[in-house]
């Protein structure tokens, strides 16, 4: 029971990394808002593990100040954690062959998102004087994969923000970091491969030393690790859980 009296958001909840999130930290004692733009997916994590389940699209102001106004009915204020998980990437392609809208898409959910979660919460993390932020990123962000150049370049920008935030939140008691998983058995795989064959699961398992793709629960035992009180002293880091991809 690491978390039990903390409260808990974690976006794109509804499915893959965040789910297994929302599940971890609920079986260590968090009360848990799941948050997906896909309130469907979120009101069966929600309903598994006693959340509440609040529909948002990250990439939105007005939805991330609808989630707010949840956040403080259901817990009184800010969370005393937040998971910024929700991410999109666009299929495989030539980095002059992807198209605006799927640009604007992936930096709306997966960059501006941390900015607009920020803006709803860091001010009551700061008033409160504690609180930890998780940021989730990707090995894309540290060693970038052919015709995934803006998915990468997203992810990189996670990193830089979570360690800008770090600085300027350290004083306020607030620690930020970020996780960088690789590829992992969630619904966006299919969308980094391209097409889900053997061959090109082979080929991306050519790259994780450790010879398999993440999962929701490696992803959830090192979130909880951070967000725990046990990482008190940890603030800035970007931790892989890739399987040694990154060496």
């Amino acid at each position: 029971m690491r978390l039990q009296g903390k409260t808990a958001i974690v976006t794109g909840a509804g499915s893959g990394f965040g789910a297994g999130i929302a599940r971890r930290f609920a079986q260590e004692g968090a009360r848990v808002i799941v948050a997906d733009i896909n309130l469907a997916g979120a009101e069966a994590v929600a309903a598994e593990i006693g959340g509440l389940a609040v529909a948002c699209n990250v990439a939105d102001g007005s939805s991330v100040a609808a989630l707010a106004e949840a956040a403080q009915a259901e817990f009184g204020g800010a969370p005393d954690i937040l998971v910024n998980n929700a991410g999109v990437t666009h299929l495989p392609a030539f980095m002059e062959e992807i198209s605006e809208a799927d640009f604007d898409r992936v930096i709306g959910v997966n960059a501006k998102s941390i900015y607009l979660m920020a803006k709803a919460f860091a001010g009551g993390m700061k008033a409160r004087r504690s609180g930890a932020i998780l940021n989730i990123a990707s090995t894309a962000g540290v060693s970038p994969r052919p015709k995934l150049s803006w998915y990468n370049a997203s992810k990189g920008f996670v990193i830089t923000a979570t360690r800008a935030m770090a600085v300027e939140l350290a004083p306020f008691g607030v620690r930020v970091n970020a996780l960088n998983p690789v590829a992992g058995e969630t619904p966006l795989l299919a969308s980094f491969m391209g097409e889900d064959t053997p061959e090109m699961r082979a080929k991306f398992l050519s790259t994780i030393p450790l010879g398999r793709f993440s999962t929701p629960e490696d992803l959830a035992n090192a979130a909880l690790y951070l967000c725990s009180d046990e990482a008190s002293m940890v603030t800035g880091v970007a931790m892989e859980v890739d399987g040694g991809r990154c060496i």
